[in-house]
């Protein structure tokens, strides 16, 4: 629940178009709901501008539906669980039929509002990058952005990313995805004046080293200003490049 959910819903008792027990029903479990197993966050929208999100792995597929299904019971914005494989996923929307599933990223989310602002974009090396850069690209849409996607445009051939150049100044972020050596982020880095938010994947040979090669890279980058999340991190990066997007200036957007 938002703040402005919570004047609406004062109001209408105020105005008694809601009964007092109605609403005390929906205040019921703020600020968080006791399930022995989990306490669920309902305050969490209202002090953060998203609800709170279920991270399924290590979690049983009865565990994440429970908590989805109790989300659900208070208004608010769009839920999401993240690192959720197929066979749970299908139990979930089994239980919970209005949940959707994105294989790519992993990621099971209910939508109940749309909103694109701004514009994030988010571009990724190689097509092994794919699940990390679908799973930043879904979470910043679904917090609320408008979210473009430039994909297969690593410096092993530079000229498919410079093509890109126009597209590239216009967002508002930009989340750069890449394994191997990581170079991209530094590219694009040097290109643009708005915030590039680098995500370095596990993506590459032996010497890699399941991503910390290019999560030094990023962290070294000689462009000034890339801000850098943890290996495979898709759902940080898009996050934070919504929250970016968020409190941009509005005649900073595109």
């Amino acid at each position: 629940m938002q703040e402005k959910e919570l004047e609406q819903l004062l109001g209408q008792v105020a105005s008694g178009e809601m009964d007092l027990a109605k609403a005390k029903e929906m205040l019921l479990h703020l600020p968080y709901e006791e399930l022995q197993f989990a306490k669920i966050d309902h305050h969490r929208e209202m002090r953060q501008g998203v609800c709170e999100v279920i991270y399924g792995a290590g979690k049983t597929a009865k565990q994440i539906s429970q908590i989805l299904q109790h989300l659900l019971a208070v208004p608010g914005g769009n839920l999401l669980a993240t690192r959720v494989e197929k066979e749970k996923a299908a139990y979930v929307q089994s239980q919970v039929p209005q949940a959707q599933y994105d294989a790519v990223s992993r990621l099971l989310y209910v939508r109940r509002k749309q909103e694109e602002k701004g514009l994030v974009l988010v571009l990724c090396a190689g097509t092994a990058d794919l699940p990390v850069a679908e799973e930043a690209a879904l979470t910043a849409d679904l917090l609320g952005a408008k979210v473009q996607r430039v994909y297969d445009v690593g410096v092993a051939g530079i000229h498919r990313l410079l093509e890109q150049y126009p597209l590239l100044r216009q967002a508002n972020v930009l989340i750069v995805v890449a394994g191997m050596e990581g170079a991209l982020a530094s590219v694009v880095g040097g290109l643009v004046e708005k915030p590039v938010i680098a995500v370095p994947t596990s993506v590459g040979y032996g010497a890699s080293f399941d991503g910390l090669a290019a999560l030094l890279a990023m962290l070294n980058s000689c462009s000034a200003g890339i801000t850098v999340v943890n290996i495979d991190n898709g759902f940080g990066a898009g996050f934070a490049a919504a929250n970016i997007n968020r409190f941009m200036k509005e005649d900073e957007s595109c």
